[in-house]
């Protein structure tokens, strides 16, 4: 079982750091470089970035957090309680970041794509981007954790 628990914890490392790569990439570089564009511009990257990544990252996403419930289990099973720790509290985290993100992320990404489409700019562009803003990086950390829990499943006796 302590095979099996590796395995899964390996799948949830490198599905869970695409989010949050993408997410780090999200704070530390798009945040400051969307401050200096206009809102014509400001909505059509993040619109076409929201339209392609609301469609392929649900794959990484779901895999990250099935992944990591199943190597709680497994480790679990395996009596791997430090590993079982590890995971269950990165399970925790992604579903934190989950919450997050429907209710303040995903609302704003379907705004943003839609204009992006229609080729408009909202009058509160700005606006929806800075409460999308708001919780970047609070949702970088988060993965970041979570990678690193899992760091510690792959680590743990």
């Amino acid at each position: 079982m302590n095979l099996v628990s590796q395995v899964l914890a390996i799948v949830a490392v490198l599905s869970a750091g695409i989010i949050y790569g993408t997410d780090a990439l999200g704070a530390l570089v798009m945040r400051p470089a969307l401050e200096r564009v206009d809102e014509r511009m400001l909505v059509k990257i993040t619109g076409l970035t929201h339209y392609y990544g609301d469609r392929r990252f649900p794959l990484p996403g779901i895999l990250s957090v099935v992944a990591t419930v199943l190597t709680a289990v497994a480790s679990a099973f395996g009596q791997r309680w430090a590993a079982t720790i590890a995971a269950g509290a990165a399970a925790v985290i992604l579903l934190v970041w989950l919450a997050i993100y429907f209710t303040v992320n995903a609302p704003i990404n379907r705004r943003l794509t839609a204009a992006a489409m229609e080729d408009r700019v909202p009058e509160n562009a700005r606006a929806l981007q800075r409460r999308w803003d708001s919780v970047i990086n609070l949702r970088a950390v988060l993965q970041g954790a979570a990678v690193a829990a899992l760091c510690v499943v792959l680590a743990a006796p």
